[in-house]
């Protein structure tokens, strides 16, 4: 891998329309009229994530626009012109993330489910059971690109949404005997197709999922597919050939080749810690599943172990990654690199959390389903802003303030924040993590010892207001201008 790969991501100044423009402005849906009221709407969400639609929209007016924008989801096959408007809404940004992949060697596919409840919205209709039965609602799957230097979550490259029927209630019970493309499980190999498909020839996708993707045909497939590799962790103890063994043991058999302090990644349910951990690994061949025909293929991939070395008693589940990958390891450094790839799996889940707790898409109430999906295709991107900002602020905290916010941006901020100072005293635009702390603590962030880094939410807040305090501060100018021409 070339060590000359870009590591930062430009971002556009917050708060800044400019970015609506760049990632929705040239989405199709049959009327540039459409697509502008499509940007326009993503800019007033943009900042103003947390409140509801009409709350956001401001007028009632805008509120009925955007819910006509949403009702073209409900456009039957044979009217003109005919799109699916949840696609046309991320195409355009599917696109710029691509644009963002153009020029690096490789690039991580990260794939991850999520469900969103709206059984407190009963009179949504076409929703379907969840994790649950007496839970109504929809499952996302996301497939989000991520660059292998700092993990910087480049954007979304594929978005599957859909709801289960009644009819399909118990059907778990019967998984094996069905075929992959029968079984949700189906949504590992579209997600790795989709990513694949619109990643320019020549960079290399590694498709990166969890125990759930541990899936012989998705194994076949991604071999199958040119320049294309997997970095998978195990669930199952699968039959290796070389000897008539099984993974497990084949792997735990190995000698310990390294060991050192890795950074386990902050998740929704624990904070970020430091893990002393060993590494095994060794070449395996998975043979065919007992339950398929006979006469499939052998898989050839790495088996990569990483085991906790005396975990804290207070740490409930110790690290213990069995992973599966078709990359080249020779050695322990391209072994812990697979390590440090797959931790950057944990990237798509904070992606759903923002979706889910900094844009509120759980608390949306459109009268359909479809309805819903258009909608949570823009939240979508709206929440791969923020996640990208979050990333700015803790993977490069020391780069240059202007990445993330505007000089006009900073003296408001610096201003509101500091009313009692002089604007003589401005101080230069700091650091990205100076910043983003700035603007979490106008949201409500203490930034108390200990408190660590600002969440999604006081970030969220902090952007809102700052809006806020910047469109009073183009009117007061506007209304000078009037004023002065009296």
């Amino acid at each position: 891998m070339s060590s000359s790969e870009p590591t930062a991501l430009q971002l556009p100044a917050v708060p800044d329309d400019g970015w609506a423009q760049a990632e929705l402005g040239t989405a199709q849906l049959g009327d540039t009229r459409r697509t502008q009221r499509l940007v326009d709407l993503a800019a007033t969400l943009g900042a103003h994530p947390t409140e509801s639609l009409p709350d956001a929209c401001g007028t009632p007016a805008r509120a009925k626009a955007a819910y006509r924008l949403f009702d073209l989801a409900e456009r039957t096959p044979g009217c003109v012109p005919e799109f699916d408007l949840p696609a046309a809404i991320l195409a355009p940004h599917i696109a710029a993330t691509v644009d963002r992949i153009a020029d690096r060697p490789l690039v991580l596919a990260v794939q991850d489910t999520t469900s969103l409840d709206y059984t407190a919205h009963p009179a949504t209709t076409g929703l379907g059971y969840l994790e649950a039965p007496q839970r109504r609602g929809l499952f996302l799957h996301s497939t989000l690109a991520v660059e292998p230097v700092a993990g910087t979550p480049l954007g979304l490259l594929a978005s599957q949404v859909w709801a289960r029927t009644d009819a399909e209630l118990g059907r778990r019970r019967r998984r094996k005997s069905r075929a992959t493309q029968e079984k949700e499980s189906q949504k590992w190999l579209t997600g790795a197709l989709a990513s694949r498909a619109v990643v320019p020839a020549g960079v290399t996708v590694v498709q990166v999922g969890d125990r759930e993707a541990d899936i012989y045909d998705l194994f076949r497939q991604v071999q199958a597919q040119p320049d294309t590799d997997m970095l998978i962790r195990a669930q199952w103890d699968r039959r290796v050939s070389e000897p008539e063994a099984h993974l497990v043991a084949t792997v735990e058999a190995q000698p310990v080749a390294d060991e050192r302090t890795i950074t386990v990644p902050r998740a929704v349910e624990r904070s970020e810690r430091t893990a002393r951990v060993r590494l095994r690994w060794a070449p395996v061949t998975l043979r065919p599943p007992r339950d398929r025909p006979v006469g499939l293929p052998t898989i050839r991939l790495t088996a990569i172990l990483v085991e906790e070395v005396d975990p804290p008693a207070t740490v409930n589940e110790p690290i213990h990654w069995l992973l599966l990958t078709s990359l080249a390891v020779t050695d322990c450094e391209s072994a812990w690199r697979c390590v440090r790839w797959y931790s950057y799996r944990w990237r798509i889940e904070r992606y759903h959390f923002v979706l889910k707790s900094g844009c509120r898409v759980e608390r949306l109430q459109l009268e359909t389903a479809k309805r819903l999906e258009a909608c949570l295709a823009l939240y979508s991107v709206l929440a791969l802003r923020l996640l990208q900002l979050l990333h700015a602020s803790r993977a490069e905290p020391d780069a240059p303030g202007t990445m993330v916010l505007s000089e006009e941006g900073w003296a408001v901020l610096w201003a509101a924040r500091h009313p009692k100072r002089p604007m003589d005293e401005l101080p230069p635009i700091p650091c990205v993590r100076e910043v983003m702390r700035e603007l979490a603590m106008l949201g409500g962030f203490m930034g108390r010892r200990g408190d660590g880094d600002p969440g999604v939410v006081t970030l969220w807040r902090g952007i809102r207001h700052l809006h806020e305090l910047l469109t009073g501060y183009h009117l007061a100018h506007r209304l000078q201008h009037f004023l002065g021409n009296a």
